[in-house]
This record gives C-alpha cells, structure tokens and sequence, in this order.
C-alpha cells in the first residue's frame, strides 16, 4: 500500500476522528490542557506506528504537560483506538507537538504590524509630516 493511497489517507482520517474523540471526552487527566487538538495523523502503510500532531492552545507548559499526559495515556488511547476502529493491526502512537497554528498567527500578526507601519507612514507623508524630515535630512 503506498503512504498516500485512498486507503492510507481513509485511515489516516478515522484515526484522526476518533483520537480527537477519545482526547476530548474519555481522558480525564488533569495534565492534559482541555484546548488540545488533533491536527494531523500519519499512520505507516504497515498499520504498525502512527504520528499524531497534537496543537495546544496555550503556555509552553501546558504544551509540555499535554505531551507527557498523553504519552503515559499511549495505552489506553490505542485500547479505546482498537475497540472503536476495525483494523487489522492497532497502531502504536507518537505524541508530536505541532506549532504550525501558532507559527502563523504570529506570522500574520508580524505582517498585519507591517502593513500598519507603511499605512501610517503614507497618511503621514500626505499631511505633510514627511516633508520636515526631508528637510532635517538635508
């Protein structure tokens, strides 16, 4: 089975569904931040391993307490994973921290202040501000 056949990516999907599932509503360790999602999920065309990007709202702490809480949980989270799912083989989980909603948020924030830097710079130059400095310059 190749890593992005229908197949693969069906499994991939229903994997995701049901480990938001089983994060959300039927853990109930206290380290595990309650704005936790599952953004992603790779499971290895063998079925054996699985690569779940989980996205913590959040201080880097909380970050890192999601991560231990779900990895000492990796047991009965594939437990409830093979009762849900029909599959032949019930794949080992790897928690991984995704940043990517954080990185572009701060990316949007950094190019909306840009934007809000030039905007303010061109109605200055139309009022006339601009042309003083011209003249300070010279």
């Amino acid at each position: 089975m190749r890593k992005n056949s229908i197949k693969n990516t069906r499994i991939n999907a229903e994997v995701q569904k049901e480990l938001s599932n089983i994060i959300r509503g039927e853990i109930k360790d206290p380290r595990i931040h309650p704005m936790t999602s599952v953004m992603a999920v790779e499971v290895a065309p063998d079925l054996k391993t699985c690569k779940a990007f989980i996205s913590v709202l959040g201080s880097e702490e909380s970050k890192q307490s999601t991560i231990k809480g779900l990895k000492s949980a990796e047991g009965y989270i594939r437990h409830q994973l093979a009762k849900n799912l029909n599959l032949r083989n019930t794949p080992e989980i790897r928690f991984i921290l995704d940043e990517s909603i954080e990185y572009g948020v701060n990316m949007s924030k950094l190019i909306d202040d840009v934007i809000g830097h030039d905007h303010s710079k061109e109605t200055g130059d139309q009022t006339g501000e601009g042309t003083e400095e011209a003249v300070d310059e010279e």
